[in-house]
């Protein structure tokens, strides 16, 4: 049909629109399917495609050890094949060749880690896939207790706008990651409109005295205008907030009972730490050292939310603002 409407002198969009089709569909069948004299006709166009598919395409990342390994990297440190796909895009945008070759899907990465005949990726990194979600277990005592730590403290539908809509930075969520046995935890804390992480190191005791300590350090580095509020849920672990409200001048918000999905940004960020912070682990097998350095990696990894800039990067540019 291609053929002999451009016999009678059609344009790619005539044909296109005659057959139910784009005008650059036409325009690469036309292009891949010459004959050598640069005409166009059906039975060589039908031969050639025929020649193709007996042809099998060599897997991307089987022709490119190099790209193999950058994704191998990346994973090691817990990137999704989602995100990886999304700074290839961001890094090699154009239409060469060169800059195709240099970026993949992530169907291409899942086909990697799953296809038996296609696993050029370690066959160790499926289980590395950040996609577990488990349900979270409420935390605290009976709230039918008469001596209620929280009858007094703000509630979360006291918090300002400008922390609900991410407009104004210095509004942070927190909570405890629990490691086996509620004998362990870290404690983790979230900035709404950077997502930036800090990570506080609680070897021996997580009580609300300790948590209360190890906050106000190190949150106290912070400047005025990042340290807007914090919201928590109503877990014995702070019920000292009124010492971290003096001492950092920071009103604290308490989520309503069981409702961890007030907190969203945090549960979200417990859900990428458990990379590390496995769970039914001891976790104060973790020296504040190596919290350091696994909220660093982080803090380094390009969010999708923030355009792929870094919580790091966007955290700089408030500093210096």
């Amino acid at each position: 049909m291609i053929a002999v409407l451009l016999r009678q002198g059609l344009s790619y969009a005539g044909i296109g629109e005659a057959i139910g089709r784009d005008k650059s569909v036409i325009w690469r069948e036309v292009a891949r399917n010459r004959g050598r004299d640069g005409s166009y006709w059906a039975p060589v166009a039908h031969r050639a495609a025929h020649e193709r598919r007996r042809r099998p395409k060599e897997f991307k990342l089987a022709a490119d050890p190099g790209l193999c390994a950058r994704i191998t990297g990346w994973m090691d440190t817990g990137w999704s094949p989602g995100l990886i796909a999304a700074v290839l895009r961001r890094d090699h945008p154009g239409d060469s060749a060169q800059e195709r070759m240099a970026r993949v899907s992530h169907e291409t990465i899942y086909q990697a880690l799953y296809v038996q005949t296609r696993g050029q990726l370690r066959q160790d990194l499926h289980r590395q896939l950040s996609l577990r979600r488990t349900a979270r277990k409420p935390r605290g005592g009976d709230h039918r207790q008469a001596r209620n730590p929280y009858r007094e403290a703000f509630t979360i539908s006291q918090r300002p706008a400008e922390a609900t809509d991410r407009a104004v930075p210095g509004h942070w969520e927190g909570d405890l990651i629990i490691g086996t046995g509620n004998r362990s935890a870290v404690g983790t804390l979230v900035e709404r409109t950077t997502r930036f992480t800090i990570l506080l190191h609680l070897p021996g005791q997580h009580d609300a005295d300790t948590v209360a300590e190890t906050m106000i350090t190190q949150m106290r580095t912070l400047p005025d205008h990042l340290r807007r509020s914090l919201t928590w849920d109503r877990g014995r672990e702070l019920a000292a907030y009124r010492r971290i409200q003096l001492d950092l001048n920071m009103p604290v918000y308490f989520c309503d009972p069981h409702s961890p999905w007030q907190r969203g940004t945090n549960e979200n960020t417990n859900r990428l730490l458990r990379f590390w912070l496995t769970k039914g682990t001891d976790l104060s097998t973790h020296t504040a050292a190596s919290l350091d350095q696994i909220a660093t990696t982080l803090n380094q990894r390009p969010r999708p939310t923030l355009n792929l800039k870094t919580p790091a990067q966007a955290l700089a540019e408030l500093l210096v603002a």
